[in-house]
């Protein structure tokens, strides 16, 4: 059996992958690697991609879409997370916490167009 040691590729299932592309470009500041009006590729770093699939031609159709995870985007200090906040309030993105201290750090969490939850984060200091 072979070992599956890390995750490459993280799939959102999305209604217009076209629109959705625009939102990843403009918030990561990333082109994509690959574009077409049914996928859309970006690279998180030199071991991870973002894909944006159609939900309308996703094989086999997928059964959930949206809210049901999230993406979790660390950052090196509370001044971080609550500069992206203020930057993300500004771009208009649906903020679903504010700034908040939790077990683990300071994080916010806001939505993507499809409902995707992403969670800003910096880890506490022990």
């Amino acid at each position: 059996m072979t070992d599956l040691n890390y995750i490459t590729y993280v799939i959102l299932y999305v209604d217009n992958p076209i629109a959705s592309s625009i939102f990843y470009a403009d918030l990561l500041g990333k082109t994509p690697l690959e574009f077409s009006s049914t996928f859309v590729k970006f690279s998180l770093n030199s071991d991870v991609m973002l894909a944006l699939w159609s939900k309308h031609t996703v094989e086999p159709v997928a059964t959930a879409t949206g809210g049901g995870g999230e993406l979790a985007l660390s950052v090196d200090s509370n001044d971080t997370v609550r500069t992206l906040y203020a930057d993300w309030v500004k771009r208009g993105l649906v903020i679903i916490q504010a700034p908040t201290e939790m077990n683990f750090g300071c994080t916010f969490v806001a939505s993507d167009p499809d409902g995707h939850r992403l969670r800003v984060f910096a880890l506490s200091v022990l």
